[in-house]
């Protein structure tokens, strides 16, 4: 059976259209392309689907009001609703997928070359439950994880000393409910680190998932990416099979990368700056639809800042767009990411 690819979607086809073209210059074997689409306008999608006649496309429940949403912006400037997340489409799709699946986005691609069939069969043979195909360059967290090879291109992530339970307990413990971890603060059991480490049982970008562990990390998200209920859910599966040293493991290269340029909507990464990133996206995806716009450009990195500046208009300030820029790769250097 063929290895399911979700790529989720939200108006930025200038990006999408680089994540496809990715798959198909760096994966081989047996793989199925589906996008999973919150509201790109119709045009778009038709081209796509024209350049890439074998790929599929699903459309989310509020899909017509998204795209609504995004004209009345385009006119008007109204902010697009950008928190309703369609993820009973992506819990319905993978539900209904195959065994092992890679759950992206559309600003993620691929940058080296993965035959899928063998990766699969080792996270078969091995029983790894999440194999991170990319993890940002942030080797800080490292310290927090047992780390060793189980193949030629393989390591598993061993959590150290985490604290783990129930759901009900991990609930309590994500949530701080009752007061559950501050007191575990104040006695010295946990710090302003503690949970970072959960991370290494969950990607949201970059992860080939077997089908029921997504699912049940993803289980009752009812419209919102809430990352305390993802990680509750990750820990308490994990107690569960803790034994198996090979739960979550990454490639020793990463082959994904994703960019720090860009937003689906301005909804997110609202830093205070005049920077509108509805109407940037706007300009770009129109640029892409008339064929101006390579993306390709600086493949397998990302677009050169100059690159997409040549596409804006006298209604974005460029100062403005690279004060924005700067904001966002500064926040994911914090957190020990390598945003270049």
């Amino acid at each position: 059976m063929a290895v399911d690819i979700f790529i989720k979607s939200f108006n930025r086809v200038y990006y999408l259209d680089r994540a496809i073209y990715s798959v198909k210059q760096n994966l081989t074997g047996d793989y199925k392309i589906i996008v999973l689409d919150d509201g790109t306008p119709k045009k778009y999608l038709d081209k796509i689907k024209e350049k890439y006649p074998e790929i599929e496309i699903k459309t989310s429940k509020n899909y017509k009001n998204k795209i609504m949403s995004i004209e009345e912006n385009i006119i008007s400037g109204k902010d697009i609703d950008g928190f309703s997340i369609p993820t009973d489409l992506w819990y319905n799709a993978v539900k209904n997928g195959s065994e092992y699946c890679i759950v992206t986005e559309d600003d993620v691609w691929f940058g080296s070359h993965i035959n899928i069939d063998e990766t699969v069969a080792r996270c078969k043979e091995l029983k790894i439950n999440l194999l991170k195909l990319g993890w940002l360059g942030n080797v800080e967290d490292d310290k927090y994880f047992d780390i060793s090879e189980i193949s030629k291109d393989i390591e598993n992530i061993v959590p150290k000393k985490m604290f783990l339970g129930s759901k009900a307990l991990m609930d309590l413990f994500f949530y701080n409910k009752y007061k559950f971890f501050t007191i575990g603060y104040k006695l010295g059991f946990f710090d302003n680190y503690t949970k970072r480490k959960y991370w290494g049982l969950n990607s949201i970008l970059m992860g080939l998932w077997k089908r029921e562990y997504w699912l049940e990390v993803w289980k009752d998200a009812k419209g919102k990416v809430d990352e305390k209920q993802q990680l509750r859910n990750a820990a308490a599966y994990y107690n569960k099979n803790k034994r198996n040293a090979n739960f979550a493991a990454r490639l020793k290269n990463e082959a994904m990368r994703t960019t720090f340029q860009s937003s689906a909507t301005n909804s997110y990464h609202k830093y205070g700056y005049l920077f509108d990133v509805n109407y940037c996206n706007h300009l770009l995806n129109e640029a892409w639809y008339d064929g101006k716009f390579d993306i390709t450009q600086n493949f397998p990195k990302d677009f050169e800042i100059e690159y997409l500046e040549s596409f804006f208009d006298e209604k974005i300030d460029v100062k403005e767009f690279r004060k924005w820029v700067s904001h966002f790769k500064e926040q994911y250097r914090n957190l020990g990411c390598d945003v270049e």
